[in-house]
């Protein structure tokens, strides 16, 4: 059931990018060619936590409807980052199952990104030995001040990021609401978990430890229940029995005190920047500074900005270069000597 679901999820998301893709490579074509340098740093509150969150300097190339993205950052997923030397190309002249390349610069091997040989047997396991989590960033009552600076005559703060002046904002009324659950966890499945963030908090290294998920076929099923039928349909309007197990649900909200950037040189506006995060948005990170950007922002293009990626991590992201540049095409194809392997990379 699981995986039927998963299997399901996948192929709408799938079909979603597929409807919006004429429109998007449309909109990448009207754009000039250009190279923009973004860099991200993930930092926390939580004691020594900070000192392993990785940094990354993005490299974006766009060249009419392709666009290449060098990064050491694969991916940041549950606490758990993805380092190498990388290289992702969009090709939006190939066919969609073609489209998307990554090349391990390091090893020289290459893997076509093939959402039909994607095979969800160890995401389920992941998701049956781990928290049903959600998060949502609430934007309802969000405001915006301009950022002051000095200490005996206050003014509001602008300052260069980069090569671009910038006015800065606070970003008031942000929250982070959090819901958990783990009422289908077993005993050992909670107490790896906590081993897990507690390896983490002391400054461990995932992948130095011995965390991997436990192959299981399916779930241990919730005791039997005695409610009948007449009960159930019996009940009061909003008021039926609760059917399977007991919830073990936790919620929260957090405050997120953030600051952004807007600066009025920047030549690209934030409509372009969607368009070009549309076609990169399936790596994590990436899809929650989209999400960040989508909100109705102060005048101007946000060359730096903070935004959550957990309830616990926020990431730094700020805009230190662009230029609109003519390159080879070369750097949208993939070099001679690489050689491909179609599972070198099993989690994409």
């Amino acid at each position: 059931m699981i995986t039927a679901l998963l299997r399901k999820l996948k192929q709408q998301s799938r079909e979603t990018v597929e409807d919006k893709r004429p429109k998007l490579l449309k909109a990448l074509k009207e754009l000039g060619d250009f190279y923009l340098e973004l860099h991200w740093d993930f930092q926390s509150w939580v004691p020594l936590l900070s000192r392993i969150l990785p940094s990354d300097v993005c490299k974006i190339y766009k060249q009419d409807i392709n666009i290449r993205l060098d990064t050491t950052l694969i991916d940041f997923t549950d606490m758990k980052c993805q380092r190498g030397d990388l290289s992702f190309i969009f090709n939006g002249s190939a066919a969609p199952s073609e489209s998307f390349v990554v090349l391990d610069n390091k090893q020289k091997v290459y893997q076509r990104i093939h959402h039909e040989r994607w095979r969800p047997e160890e995401e389920v396991d992941i998701l049956m030995s781990s928290d049903v989590y959600s998060a949502t960033l609430s934007t309802k009552s969000i405001t915006f001040s301009r950022a002051q600076s000095g200490w005996l005559f206050r003014e509001d703060k602008t300052e260069r990021v980069g090569t671009f002046l910038a006015d800065f904002y606070s970003v008031n009324g942000l929250v982070l609401e959090s819901r958990k659950r783990r009422e289908h966890l077993s005993e050992e499945d909670i107490l790896r978990n906590k081993a897990i963030m507690e390896s983490l908090s002391k400054g461990g290294n995932l992948s130095e430890q011995n965390f991997e998920s436990s192959r299981r076929q399916s779930l241990t099923p919730p005791t039997p229940n005695t409610i009948t039928w007449e009960e159930y349909i019996s009940a009061d309007n909003g008021k039926a029995p609760h059917l399977g197990r007991e919830l073990v649900c936790k919620e929260s909200k957090k405050n997120f005190k953030a600051t952004i950037a807007m600066s009025q040189d920047f030549p690209l506006c934030i409509e372009s920047l969607l368009n070009v995060l549309e076609v990169i948005a399936p790596f994590k990170h990436f899809n929650k500074l989209r999400e960040f950007v989508q909100m109705k922002l102060p005048p101007g293009f946000p060359v730096k900005l903070d935004i959550p990626v957990f309830p616990t991590i926020t990431a730094t992201v700020t805009f230190q270069e662009f230029r609109y540049d003519d390159f080879d095409q070369s750097i949208f194809t993939i070099p001679k000597d690489y050689k491909e392997d179609p599972s070198h990379f099993p989690d994409l």
